[in-house]
């Protein structure tokens, strides 16, 4: 059973390519963690200020790992979330 997080970001007017920069740099870190199993970003072809990550982590520990990391403090702490208009979040747990 993965731990999933599904994460929905609407930029502030005009930090949308700032946002798809974090998020390209963010990916293959992420993704080195022991307890990552999946992290994808995705763009909204209909709004371009809207972006979707959709995380899965070995476990629930594998996700507070993960945004105790130096990569996550800087980018998404320190750079993403101040453009950031709104940020939702979901999490769930998968059926095996």
């Amino acid at each position: 059973m993965a731990y999933v997080v599904a994460a929905t970001y609407r930029t502030r007017e005009g930090e949308e390519e700032k946002i798809r920069e974090i998020l390209e740099i963010m990916a293959p870190l992420s993704r080195a963690e022991p307890g990552c199993l999946l992290y994808q970003a995705h763009r909204s072809p209909d709004d371009p200020r809207v972006f979707f990550l959709y995380e899965q982590y070995a476990d629930e520990s594998g996700y507070q790992a993960h945004m105790e990391t130096e990569h996550f403090s800087e980018y998404i702490r320190g750079q993403a979330i101040p453009r950031l208009e709104s940020r939702e979040r979901a999490f769930y747990v998968t059926l095996d």
